[in-house]
């Protein structure tokens, strides 16, 4: 019997993926001053140990201003290379290819930490650039209403915040990540741009949806001309985030980008007013996935599906049913960070746990094959469940 598509290698230009489970970019807050901490290298490296094929470290920032907390990592000078290439290093050891987020928070930067109470912060002697921390935007419109408004980016600064993230790329490329995506949704910058909710621009950067999408699909060209031509180049995008952006716009966007290097869209949702987008159907598992299918078909381009993906067999569906390609895993591998590993088990593959480290495989492997009758804990309740 053939292996589940979840476990079958997917090539990326000249970069294969042992399988199509990937770790989603999921902001950590807890760089110091930009530069990755141990806690980087612990968080990326238990993903890649626990047997994914992809691990995309978190947002990343383009520059001083993209930040949305005093934890973010940051990528916009030369001396953030050496704390994420040590990351990089780890998670190929351990079997996985490294991948890192582009971003800018846009007019979401300088807030408290979410667990701190995401509100704005205020200046305190502990932030020693604040007035370089400005809050930017495409239009000078807060949101919510009561936020500080940020300043509404001039047409000469454009092409500046362009090249950061060209420069980002290539910083991403010097620190060795194999594959680069770009943060185009949740209400950070590039959403910004798309969306009419937040972009009131009258100048080539606003009005229409091409318009809009042009900041984006600059963006697209600068970071591509500046990463290398064998390494895969995702965009991640709010397909619908009920406020004037929707599945139609990003599918046309979709058929741009395509032919201006964009490999694989990773279909999210939402962020631009805060409130879960239920058009594709109730909060439940899998509920975006349908933004992946629509994107598959409508623009011929590979799509990455997140959401409320949780089990093997709803991830192996997924791919089967021709609804994407790859199947990102975000806050359920915070729960298990043996997800991938423990999702082969149970569609029975890698019986020998060759998918994972060997100070691992050894042991797991040597206890499945000498004790009988032993269950892993991800598989049922407790000693006394039968089924």
């Amino acid at each position: 019997m053939a292996d589940p598509l979840l476990f079958t290698p997917i090539k990326l230009r000249d970069v294969t993926l042992k399988n199509r489970v990937v770790i989603a970019p999921m902001h950590q807050y807890s760089a110091v001053k930009g530069f990755a901490t141990d806690w980087h290298l612990m968080n990326a490296g238990r993903f890649a140990a626990g047997g994914a094929g992809l691990v995309i470290m978190e947002s990343t920032k383009v520059e001083r201003r993209g930040c949305g907390t005093v934890g973010d990592l940051g990528i916009w000078k030369d001396e953030f290379i050496p704390g994420l290439k040590r990351c990089v290093e780890f998670i190929r050891r351990n079997g996985a290819v490294p991948g890192i987020q582009l971003g800018h928070s846009g007019r979401k930067a300088r807030r408290f930490r979410p667990w701190e109470g995401g509100a704005p912060l205020e200046p305190s002697p502990e932030i020693d650039d604040w007035d370089a921390w400005e809050l930017v935007a495409p239009s000078a419109l807060a949101s919510p209403e009561t936020d500080p408004a940020p300043r509404a980016l001039s047409r000469e600064e454009i092409p500046l915040l362009v090249e950061a993230w060209a420069q980002g790329a290539r910083r991403a490329d010097a620190a060795g990540f194999g594959v680069l995506e770009i943060h185009g949704a949740h209400s950070y910058l590039v959403h910004e741009f798309l969306s009419p909710f937040s972009n009131r621009r009258n100048d080539e950067y606003g009005g229409s949806d091409l318009n809009r999408m042009r900041f984006c699909i600059e963006i697209v060209e600068a970071v591509r001309a500046r990463w290398p031509r064998e390494k895969p180049l995702f965009l991640r995008l709010s397909v619908e985030d009920n406020a004037g952006w929707g599945p139609e716009q990003s599918s046309a966007l979709a058929r741009i980008v395509k032919d201006k290097g964009i490999d694989v869209i990773d279909c999210s949702s939402g962020g631009m007013t805060g409130s879960p987008v239920i058009n594709a159907g109730p909060v439940g598992y899998g509920y975006q996935v349908p933004y992946a299918a629509k994107i598959r078909a409508e623009a011929g381009l590979m799509t990455m599906a997140v959401g409320l993906i949780v089990h093997a067999d709803q991830a192996e569906t997924i791919l089967q049913s021709g609804e994407a390609d790859l199947i990102a895993i975000a806050r359920e591998v915070l729960y298990n960070p043996n997800w991938p590993m423990d999702a082969a088990q149970k569609l029975g593959v890698d019986k020998q746990f060759a998918s994972v480290p060997p100070p691992q495989a050894y042991w797991l492997s040597k206890r499945a094959s000498s004790v009988k009758g032993v269950v892993p804990s991800t598989f049922q309740r407790g000693i006394s469940e039968t089924t």
